[in-house]
């Protein structure tokens, strides 16, 4: 999916430890007016989404351990509606993830625990919950192969909707 962007940073390590860079706002296609910051850490089996909304772009990496992306084009009019593009992302490989508005986007954690975290750009308000539309994680139109089976959900994301068109 094209307007999905995937960026692999170049890493500086010494006997220190390791320093990349996530965003910086002269290198990153689009130049975006990130104005909101989320982490999440979770552990081992738990999958949150598949969120999204029609308004925010999020730019996602996972900061320690390891989690499995998918992210899903929710444009009806586009002609990858309905694609996925898995992604695992962690500490090691440090790649970000572009995720466009009108696209939803789940992760499942895969190590026993991990920091996921996500930069947003909006235009108003933070289009919390009521602006947000949910998909339930295992839709059989999406179809994803979760690699792990019978994962940890909130309430929200165990009664979210089948797509029904």
């Amino acid at each position: 999916m094209e307007d999905v962007k995937i960026n692999t940073p170049s890493c500086y390590s010494d006997e220190r430890g390791e320093l990349w860079t996530i965003w910086n706002k002269n290198e990153s296609v689009p130049n975006l007016p990130f104005n909101h910051d989320k982490v999440a850490k979770s552990k081992k089996g738990v999958l949150r989404g598949f969120h999204g909304d029609n308004k925010s772009w999020k730019l996602i990496t996972c900061l320690y351990g390891e989690i499995f992306l998918s992210v899903v084009d929710y444009r009806k009019d586009s002609k990858t509606f309905l694609e996925t593009e898995n992604f695992i992302l962690n500490d090691k490989n440090k790649k970000t993830v572009l995720v466009p508005p009108n696209f939803l986007n789940a992760h499942q954690v895969l190590s026993d625990d991990a920091i996921f975290f996500y930069k947003w750009s909006y235009d108003g308000n933070y289009p919390d919950v009521d602006e947000q539309f949910s998909i339930n994680w295992h839709d059989p139109k999406i179809n994803v192969d979760w690699p792990i089976k019978t994962p940890i959900l909130s309430d929200r994301d165990k009664n979210s909707k089948f797509i029904n068109f």
